[in-house]
């Protein structure tokens, strides 16, 4: 050994000590031991160690980490950090404003909260670390994506046990029905046959149909993603059995879908646009590029997470991973209605890949959310990512507020109605809005009003026409002492935004409408008279027939085909309108993806029976895509291998 060489002119050096043979013995044996424990211990180093990378080759340490159980527990908690986040450290996957001294702790706790909502958020510890340390093994020896991974482990889920314990026919039973019923639904199917003909013949693979320049719309809203209005559109065309479209679609995400690109994403959008559409697409039809899809798209957005408080921010660069809050939010904040539209989805990511991460992450924006203290009840639509604080005092339930309080009653029933957290915070949000928010106006319309800081704004949005179904969907589980408050409550909602149509010139309603300076259910700025093929109206309409049968909730739905048809259809699509108190509008030149996903599937529910995507089996998230309820476990009883 080089240390112990007999240099020239000079007595070795164990001899310099004046060491005798025996003493030299033991002490080269003590050294050669002393450098062995350095070299081994190398082994116990975290996969992230940069000393290990310098001995070791990457796949070599990452065996050599997985087979230590105390960095088997470690990379669990971090394998979320490791698929997709490889710039990031593993531990920022955890929400960090939890003491360094407790993070086991906390896990144990979101893990316990997860399993509170429900089989859906979960799944057996055993097989939770067998799946991540999987995937750690699995990518640097063959380079597969993460979809590909997520799927060996997703195996799990047993599709052909949940489509046998649906409780109706997806599309339902068709029995013998009005003439005029059925009219209506194939006039419905007749438009989404046209929106969808003419976005695949002039805007293919870009996002949306500008049908008065017969051309398409890219954006800068999904991050670079293609195809919104193909992935939006896919449950629409499945149901209304559109099978050769359906299959052009399909044929497209196949082949065409990319997810490998680097720009800046709106993470909401992203999430129940893509995801959502990608997830109901393969429920419902069983195909696994869908779903493997979903899954690697989702991994995409955990980064957004890794925030002082879990909470995450609202725009995320799917390449890089780095995300930050829209510049236009007040002081670098989240909004309710971003962050608080995840559950469905990730729980459900969660559910498809055994992966708890995904439920961990929105189970502990729920924990955020009931420690911070609500004025009069109320949820604000600012909170700070970073320290977890409302930013401003504004509530609204139409924009930046509104799908917050539809996930938390949504939740529940997807449960099955095991997750009394969402439903307690759904009540109690009510109960809130009720008090403070629900008024009157002199001509005897109900409405929800906007709050500033204990100010009043008596106006209503578009967007917040969503809450008549709402609350008639949640007024149906209600205790009978409140049941047909609720009900009632809903139908007075449903029919001032219903107003807001009728009192119309186009017979569309208006993107907000106001309660104030004599006037009512109508806007009163230029500003707020656009119509943009909106769904939300049509939505509640749905609900109302479906939990009501009041055949009025019909014939409005049919009032606002007749005027899509007239005023909104032009010669290569639909347009919105500039102005809905015009007989001869403007078009703005664009069909909007959520048209095909949501205001035209609406409609045709509207005129289907209630077994087609019955309310016992799916719930719909805020873009209509329809997500099962968790009424058993699905899992695979074998094991996987």
């Amino acid at each position: 050994m080089v240390l112990l060489r007999k240099l020239p002119g000079m007595p070795g050096w164990p001899a310099a000590l004046g060491l005798r043979l025996p003493q030299k013995f033991l002490f080269l044996l003590f050294l050669s031991g002393l450098l062995t424990l350095c070299f081994g211990a190398l082994f116990l180093l975290p996969d992230s160690s940069r000393f290990k990378r310098l001995f070791l080759p990457r796949r070599a340490a990452t065996s050599a980490s997985s087979s230590s159980s105390a960095s088997s527990s470690s990379a669990a908690s971090s394998s979320a950090g490791e698929t997709d986040l490889p710039r990031s450290p593993p531990a920022a996957a955890e929400p960090r404003h939890a003491s360094p001294a407790a993070p086991r702790r906390l896990r144990d706790k979101l893990r316990t909260a997860a399993r509170m909502a429900g089989p859906l958020a979960h799944t057996a510890p055993g097989s939770q670390q067998q799946v991540r340390d999987g995937e750690r093994h699995t990518e640097p020896a063959t380079g597969a994506p993460a979809a590909a991974r997520q799927t060996r482990a997703a195996s799990r889920f047993d599709y052909e046990r949940f489509r046998q314990n649906l409780r109706h026919p997806v599309r339902g039973r068709r029995p013998t029905e009005d003439p005029e019923t059925r009219a209506r639904r194939m006039k419905v199917k007749e438009m989404m046959k046209f929106a969808w003909d003419n976005y695949k013949q002039y805007a293919l693979g870009k996002n949306e149909l500008r049908p008065l320049t017969k051309n398409g719309h890219i954006g800068n809203m999904f991050g670079g993603l293609r195809g919104a209005t193909v992935v939006d559109a896919l449950d629409t065309l499945y149901i209304m059995e559109l099978e050769e479209e359906f299959q052009e679609a399909k044929k497209w995400v196949e082949k065409s879908f990319d997810l490998n690109v680097n720009g800046e994403a709106s993470l909401f959008e992203v999430n129940i646009r893509y995801i959502g559409g990608l997830l109901a697409a393969y429920y419902l039809t069983g195909e696994e590029v869908f779903k493997s899809k979903a899954l690697e798209l989702g991994e995409k957005l955990l980064p957004a997470f890794n925030t002082p408080t879990g909470i995450p921010r609202g725009v995320i660069n799917l390449g890089s991973g780095m995300s930050w809050s829209w510049g236009w939010a007040s002081a670098g904040s989240s909004i309710l209605a971003e962050f608080g539209t995840l559950h469905l989805e990730f729980l459900h990511l969660s559910e498809l890949s055994g992966n708890p991460v995904f439920a961990e992450k929105v189970m502990n924006i729920r924990k955020v959310l009931n420690r911070v203290e609500k004025p009069q009840g109320l949820y604000p639509n600012f909170l700070s990512p970073v320290t977890g604080n409302w930013v401003q005092h504004h509530v609204s339930i139409g924009g930046l507020g509104d799908s917050f309080y539809e996930y938390l009653i949504k939740s529940w029933l997807m449960s099955d109605k095991k997750d009394s957290e969402a439903k307690k915070m759904y009540d109690d949000a009510l109960e809130a809005i009720e008090k403070h928010l629900v008024k009157k106006s002199a001509g005897g319309l109900t409405y929800i009003a906007e709050w500033r800081g204990g100010i009043l704004d008596h106006k209503m949005g578009h967007l917040a026409c969503f809450s008549g179904g709402m609350i008639a969907l949640g007024a149906e589980h209600a205790g009978e002492g409140r049941k047909r408050h609720y009900m009632d409550l809903a139908a007075e909602i449903t029919n001032t935004c219903h107003e807001s149509y009728a009192r119309s010139d186009t017979k569309l309603g208006p993107e907000a409408f106001r309660f104030d300076t004599g006037t009512e259910a109508m806007a009163t700025r230029l500003s707020e008279r656009y119509y943009i093929l909106r769904p939300e109206v049509v939505e509640s309409y749905m609900y109302m027939w479906r939990l009501t049968h009041d055949p009025k909730y019909r014939q409005w739905g049919w009032e606002a085909v007749k005027a899509l048809e007239k005023h909104c259809r032009v010669e290569a699509g639909f347009s919105g309108i500039r102005d809905v108190y015009t007989t001869t509008p403007t078009h703005d030149n664009m069909q909007q993806s959520f048209f095909l996903a949501e205001t035209l599937k609406y409609l045709y529910l509207l005129f289907c029976e209630d077994d087609v995507l019955s309310l016992d089996d799916w719930v719909f998230n805020t873009e209509a895509h329809p997500l099962p309820v968790n009424h058993t476990n699905f899992k695979a009883k074998a094991s996987v291998q």
